[in-house]
C-alpha cells in the first residue's frame, strides 16, 4: 500500500554545506512575488544574496533571485533591483498572485523554484534552506516542500492564518481529507521542481497555494509532498475586510478541484 504520509522536518535538520554539496549541479531560482512591499522586499533579497549565492559573497547554493513585480505603485521593483534581484514585471499589470507566480516558472532559470512571501519581516535564509532540504535530501522524490511556522497576530504568539483557519481548512476537511496533515497549506513558502510546475501548472490569484497543494497530491501522490518546520514567522497582517477577496479565491480554486478531471 502507498503511504498517504505528508513527509514533515525541521529546518534544522538541513546542513547548509550538505546541501551545496547535494545540489550536484542543479540550478536553483529563488522567486518573490510581489506587490507594494517596499518595506522588506529589500532585506529579504540582501539576506539571500549574501549568504546563499556566490555573487554575494555566500555559499553556492543558489543561482538567481527573481522578483515579480505585480503592479506595485511604490518603489518595491527599484529596492528589490537595487539588492540584487532580476526584476520583473508581471504582463497583466497586477493580475495577481498566481499569475506573478506562472510568469516566475516561466522567466525563472532554476531546474528548482523557491518560492518566497515579500512582506516577511523577520526572514531568515533557513527559509530557503529549509524549503529545499527536502528536494535535495530525499532519495525518494519529492514533488512539492511547504512550509509551517507559528503566526503571530497582534502581539499575541499565534492567532495569523485566519484565511487559513476559517476557509482553506474546512475545505480540506470536507473536499480533500488525504490533506489534513498539511499544518499551513496556504503557506506562501514553498518549493518545488520545475517539471512538476510545468504539469500541474498554478490556479489564479489566491488560489495559487491550494490549488498547487491540490493538484500535486493528484499526480503525484500524498506522500510527494513535504512540510518543514521555519520557526516563526512574521509578517503584515491584513484588516480583515481585505481577506474576503483571498477568501473568495481559495474557495474558487477549492470547488473548481473537487468536480471529477478527465485525463488529458
Amino acid at each position: 500500500m502507498v503511504s498517504r504520509c505528508v513527509r514533515t522536518y525541521s529546518h534544522e535538520q538541513f546542513d547548509l554545506e550538505t546541501l551545496v554539496a547535494l545540489r550536484r549541479g542543479k540550478r536553483i531560482s529563488v522567486c518573490l512575488p510581489a506587490r507594494d512591499e517596499e518595506a522588506t522586499v529589500g532585506s529579504i533579497v540582501t539576506s539571500v544574496q549574501e549568504n546563499l549565492t556566490r555573487a554575494g559573497g555566500g555559499v553556492d547554493l543558489v543561482d538567481e533571485i527573481v522578483v515579480v513585480d505585480d503592479g506595485s505603485v511604490d518603489s518595491t521593483a527599484a529596492v528589490a533591483r537595487r539588492c540584487g534581484a532580476r526584476v520583473l514585471r508581471e504582463p497583466g499589470g497586477s493580475g495577481g498572485k498566481g499569475e506573478a507566480m506562472r510568469f516566475a516558472v516561466s522567466e525563472a532559470g532554476g531546474e528548482v523554484l523557491v518560492f518566497l512571501d515579500a512582506d516577511v519581516e523577520n526572514f531568515s535564509p533557513h527559509f530557503v534552506t529549509g524549503l529545499l532540504g527536502p528536494l535535495l535530501h530525499d532519495d525518494d522524490p519529492v514533488a512539492l516542500v511547504k512550509g509551517f511556522y507559528e503566526r503571530p497576530l497582534h502581539g499575541e504568539p499565534s492567532g495569523g492564518g485566519r484565511v487559513t483557519e476559517l476557509m482553506a481548512r474546512p475545505l480540506i476537511e470536507l473536499l480533500f481529507p488525504h490533506l489534513l496533515g498539511v499544518r499551513q497549506p496556504l503557506a506562501g513558502e514553498s518549493a518545488a521542481p520545475r517539471y512538476v510546475l510545468e504539469k500541474t501548472g498554478i490556479a489564479p490569484g489566491y488560489g495559487a497555494e491550494l490549488g498547487l497543494l491540490v493538484d500535486v497530491a493528484d499526480r503525484f501522490g500524498t506522500d510527494s509532498i513535504a512540510q518543514v518546520d521555519l520557526g516563526v514567522r512574521v509578517h503584515r497582517n491584513r484588516p480583515l475586510g481585505e481577506l474576503r477577496h483571498q477568501a473568495t479565491d481559495v474557495l474558487r480554486a477549492g470547488l473548481e478541484r473537487s468536480q471529477p478531471r478527465h485525463p488529458g
